[in-house]
C-alpha cells in the first residue's frame, strides 16, 4: 500500500554510489527494489547536479530482473514500447499503461475476493483451508510489490490483517503437517 510519507531520498555521489539519507548508508539497486516493493516512493537524485534520475534508476531494475530471466514484459509489449518512441503514439502509451496498472491493481483485491467467495466441490476435502491460504499468500506475494488504492472499507480494516493471515497460514500448515505425520504411522 502507498506510504503517506514523503519519498525516500536516495543521493548518487560522483562514484555512482547510492546513499540512502534516512538511514545513513550505501544501497544497491536491489535494495532500492526492496523499498518499492514495500510500497515506499523513491527518488533518487544526482548530489552534484540535483538530477532527479529516478526514472533512470527504476528502469535499470527492471532492465536487470528481465535479464535474469523473472521476464513479466513480453517481446511484443518491450517492441510496441520501442516504436512508442518514434511515433505520434508517444503521447497514449504512458496514459494507456497507467490506466492499464490501475485496472490491474483494481482486479487484483477482486480475484483475492472471489478466492474465498467461490463454492467449490473440494471445500470438504481435509486440508483445504491450507490449500486455499497458500493460494491467498501466493496471490499477495504476486502482487506484492503492486499497491492498491486505499477504499473506505479498507482503512477501517485493522493493519494486523497481513500478520493474522500469516499466523492463520503457519496455523494451518502446522495441522497438515501433524496430519501428514499422523498417516505416516
Amino acid at each position: 500500500m502507498p506510504n503517506s510519507q514523503s519519498p525516500l531520498l536516495i543521493k548518487r555521489y560522483a562514484s555512482r554510489r547510492l546513499y540512502n539519507t534516512e538511514t545513513s548508508d550505501y544501497v544497491t539497486l536491489e535494495d532500492i527494489a526492496g523499498f518499492i516493493r514495500a510500497g515506499r516512493e523513491v527518488q533518487i537524485i544526482d548530489l552534484k547536479s540535483g538530477d532527479d534520475l529516478t526514472r533512470q534508476y527504476l528502469l535499470q531494475i527492471i532492465a536487470e530482473h528481465e535479464s535474469r530471466g523473472e521476464n513479466v514484459l513480453p517481446i511484443d509489449v518491450l517492441t510496441d514500447l520501442v516504436r512508442s518512441y518514434s511515433t505520434q503514439a508517444q503521447s497514449v502509451v504512458p496514459e494507456f499503461l497507467a490506466m492499464s496498472f490501475e485496472m490491474l491493481q483494481n482486479g487484483q483485491s477482486k480475484v483475492l475476493e472471489n478466492l474465498s467467495s467461490i463454492p467449490n466441490p473440494l471445500a470438504s476435502m481435509p486440508g483445504f483451508e491450507a490449500m486455499q491460504a497458500q493460494q491467498k499468500a501466493f496471490m499477495k506475494a504476486m502482487t506484492g510489490g503492486w499497491s492498491t488504492p486505499q477504499t473506505p472499507a479498507a482503512e477501517a480494516q485493522p493493519a494486523e490483517t497481513s500478520s493474522d493471515d500469516l499466523e492463520n497460514i503457519k496455523t494451518q500448515l502446522a495441522e497438515l503437517q501433524a496430519k501428514l505425520s499422523e498417516i505416516g504411522k
